[in-house]
């Protein structure tokens, strides 16, 4: 069982990597899906069997892996786009930035004073990764949906963290961090929305001439 749960891990941090070099964002948004659809399955992993534990599980797969993908991929047909044209900065450098961030991160990770259950696991350098990854995304993409793909996975970085805790974290408090992340995206569309309707176009670096 640790074996397979370190394979997906790993496999969340490749996942990374895929959303940080492609410029299509149909296949970005598909990226993040698998992650969530990944950090759905592996509470029911590394945890003993709870129905609330189900419950949560179902939850995140609905909603990281087939709801906010379905919403983001409607998204991007109303507005007619299928690539991220013109990032700041470009898709080599910042894999680049992603290889480095992530070594770091597996410094960074063992020397923090983790519990002895802890140590040597991945879900901590993974975890961190995944946050950076995510706000890497988040200041180099211009498109407003490339940055809501940056949020989730920053927000999957977030949750892998949280995975050690789980046993000790009520149900109120893991779907108040499902309840921040959908907010989080409707404030996205609200933002999306509002570009689009300026300008044809979602291209964040146009906000600064919004007018009211």
């Amino acid at each position: 069982m640790t074996s397979l749960v370190d394979q997906l891990i790993v496999l969340v941090m490749l996942i990374n990597f895929a959303a940080l070099g492609s410029g299509r964002l149909a296949v970005a948004i598909r990226a993040v899906a698998l992650q969530g659809v990944i950090l759905g399955i592996l509470p029911v992993l590394i945890h003993s069997f709870s129905w609330h534990l189900v419950v949560i599980t179902g939850g995140l797969i609905l909603a990281k892996g087939i709801i906010i993908p379905w919403l983001l991929t409607g998204a991007i047909v109303r507005a007619r786009i299928s690539r991220e044209m013109e990032p700041y900065l470009g898709y080599v450098p910042t894999l680049l930035i992603g290889a480095i961030t992530t070594g770091l991160s597996f410094v960074f990770a063992a020397r923090l004073p983790l519990a002895p259950e802890h140590q040597g696991l991945l879900f901590v350098p993974a975890a961190i990764a995944t946050l950076l990854t995510g706000f890497i995304v988040l200041v180099t993409r211009r498109k407003a949906i490339s940055q809501v793909i940056g949020y989730l996975m920053l927000e999957n970085g977030i949750f892998l963290f949280g995975l050690l805790l789980t046993e000790a974290m009520p149900v109120m408090v893991e779907a108040g961090v499902l309840l921040d992340l959908i907010v989080g995206i409707f404030v996205m569309g609200i933002i999306i929305n509002q570009i689009s309707r300026e300008f044809s176009s979602i291209d964040t670096s146009r906000l600064t001439t919004l007018r009211d």
